[in-house]
């Protein structure tokens, strides 16, 4: 990785970059952990709605049920989003079973370049702010690179669950 990677909170400057990962996304018809709002945005024009979305999570307004409040991050290089992190800011049943309480995903043009592992060493410095010691950090079991960017931050194997979609998640704690 040669330019430095941030998390930032949604901001319309790197809008029409998010929005290309967003289709890179949906043409391998990946289902991501870091839920990213998909849909709410598809043009510039719409920024506004996927925002006030966004800073609604943050705060815990509006959630659906069994959601908690979360803050979505964008992972930006330079001046390109190659990656979203989703930080829960805290457990409930399913997430602690399954799910996790850090999401991330990494457009696939900019996988395998290091950022996912980046990306988490700072979602981890951030959810300092809202868990003691450690964190549940989960991927898919056929997920190598997610359980390797794991692993890379210290991550500890626990266990192996099936989420409610019938998939085998493998477990991690990670202290923090």
């Amino acid at each position: 990785m040669k330019k430095k990677l941030k998390l930032i909170l949604p901001n319309k400057k790197y809008a029409l970059s998010y929005l290309k990962g967003e289709k890179e996304y949906q043409k391998e018809k990946m289902i991501v952990a870091a839920g990213g709002g998909t849909g709410l945005f598809t043009s510039l024009k719409d920024f506004h709605v996927y925002n006030k979305k966004m800073t609604g999570r943050r705060k815990g307004i509006n959630l659906k049920k069994g959601r908690v409040p979360s803050t979505l991050y964008w992972a930006v290089v330079g001046d390109k989003v190659v990656g979203r992190l989703d930080l829960r800011q805290k457990s409930n049943k399913l997430l602690s079973k399954t799910g996790g309480y850090i999401g991330y995903a990494i457009v696939p043009s900019e996988r395998r370049k290091g950022y996912g592992t980046e990306m988490l060493r700072l979602g981890l410095q951030k959810a300092k702010k809202f868990y003691k010691n450690k964190i549940l950090i989960t991927c898919a079991e056929n997920n190598i690179g997610s359980r390797k960017v794991i692993e890379k931050n210290g991550g500890i194997f626990i266990n192996k669950m099936k989420n409610p979609e019938n998939e085998l998640m493998l477990r991690f704690w990670i202290k923090i």
